[in-house]
């Protein structure tokens, strides 16, 4: 499995992905998509919304389970992946590419400092 090192992770296994402009994108883990298995379905409805940290944005569906999605930091819901509609198992073959959730506009980007480096996450899921 692969855990880019630019991304940071949270324990509840999102990956977020500062742009620089302020602004993330913010997906799923290569281990969570494994351990979820086959996605059927990602719901996202909270576009427009300020999210607080650590909340729920919306939920993920595979076969046979669903799954809460927790923001790694605070910010608003710019966009959801228009891809994941038709294709939703991108998150399975492209978790860190193609297969990303949301674009969020930061409330505070000093909280991706705060969150886990490659390595850490690797210590969490061994």
């Amino acid at each position: 499995m692969s855990y880019p090192a630019e991304l940071k992770y949270t324990k509840e296994h999102e990956w977020i992905r500062d742009n620089g402009d302020g602004t993330a994108t913010i997906g799923i883990t290569e281990f969570a998509q494994g351990e979820l298995g086959d996605i059927v379905y990602v719901d996202i409805d909270t576009v427009g919304e300020t999210i607080d940290q650590d909340a729920i944005f919306g939920t993920i569906e595979a076969v046979k389970t669903v799954s809460d999605l927790f923001l790694p930091v605070e910010g608003e819901i710019l966009e959801v992946n228009a891809a994941l509609e038709d294709q939703p198992e991108l998150v399975n073959s492209d978790p860190y590419g193609e297969g990303w959730l949301v674009k969020v506009k930061l409330a505070n980007a000093s909280q991706i400092a705060d969150l886990l480096d490659s390595e850490a996450y690797q210590d969490i899921i061994a």
